[in-house]
């Protein structure tokens, strides 16, 4: 029945870029791919929608958050791939056969691939900063399929986030997302991390598959959790170190690319773990000052 991916899209309350997002994936896609939706709530009329289109989904009353709402739809895979894209993204022409033809040319499934995001605003993101309208109601979609190819984007090293492609056995060998990151901030990352620790580092962007980000459309509503403090503490480096001296994230893609050496990979966990007691102490006296003012309301 399908011959691609199966595409993964947590959403709440964000239909009318849902609605765009998979407009653009039957649009534009030369496989026949699975597309799974979770509805974080729904009460904008998402779930309604969803079930109207046809798609396959999972549902929570309220927000979970991205991890569990992936963790929930893997049970619904029916392909070999999870393709992982926010409800805020735009797929362009060509962005699955570039992913399907690099896949082919891989020996096993050992590797973590991701698209290239074209965004309005973040210039120093990893991609191209490009304004076609960062909303509906200014975005620019004929000019952005005339021009999307435009711009030369090489391949990149350290893939990280979405748009992201991962073989579903590897995402089940790592557990999919870490629920404790939830409701999401740097899950991406400790993704990657996790990948890392049993021995993938084949981290690939790849230039040519390309989509357009709105950028934070449902991000900038939620309560975060403090996930470079959680990272820190949970692999003892920061997820800046990790990007720049382990996966290299952005550099042009080099599968031979020297390895930091040991040494310094010691010395920035070093510097790491002294960040983490720092974190520690910081939380320690902001719980301690909670409670005296807690006990200071209660005397009152």
């Amino acid at each position: 029945m399908y011959n691609g991916f199966s595409i993964l899209i947590p959403t709440w309350n964000n239909l009318d870029y849902l609605k765009l997002c998979v407009r653009s994936i039957r649009q534009h896609s030369a496989y026949n791919h699975q597309i799974i939706i979770h509805v974080n709530d729904g009460s904008d009329g998402t779930l309604e929608w969803v079930k109207a289109e046809g798609l396959e989904y999972t549902h929570s009353d309220e927000n979970i958050g991205v991890c569990l709402a992936m963790n929930s739809m893997r049970r619904h895979v029916k392909t070999d791939y999870i393709y992982f894209i926010n409800d805020d993204m735009y797929v362009l022409p060509n962005w699955d056969v570039v992913l399907m033809n690099e896949i082919k040319s891989l020996p096993d499934n050992l590797f973590y691939l991701s698209g290239t995001m074209i965004q309005p605003h973040d210039k120093y993101d990893v991609g191209l900063c490009i304004d076609y309208g960062d909303s509906i109601a200014n975005f620019q979609e004929e000019k952005l399929l005339k021009e999307y190819m435009n711009e030369p984007y090489n391949d990149w090293q350290g893939a990280t986030r979405p748009p992201s492609l991962v073989h579903r056995d590897i995402w089940d060998l790592v557990g999919g997302y870490s629920i404790e990151f939830s409701p999401g901030m740097y899950s991406d990352p400790d993704f990657t991390a996790k990948l890392l620790m049993v021995g993938i580092n084949y981290l690939k962007g790849l230039g040519n598959s390309r989509v357009y980000h709105f950028e934070t459309k449902t991000t900038g509503r939620i309560h975060k959790n403090d996930g470079s403090t959680q990272f820190l503490l949970k692999w003892g480096i920061s997820n800046s170190t990790m990007r720049k001296f382990i996966t290299r994230q952005g550099e042009d893609w080099n599968l031979h690319t020297t390895p930091l050496n040991k040494d310094v990979i010691h010395s920035k966990r070093r510097f790491a773990r002294i960040k983490s007691v720092w974190y520690i102490i910081k939380k320690g006296f902001g719980l301690v000052g909670n409670l005296v003012e807690n006990e200071r309301f209660k005397a009152k």
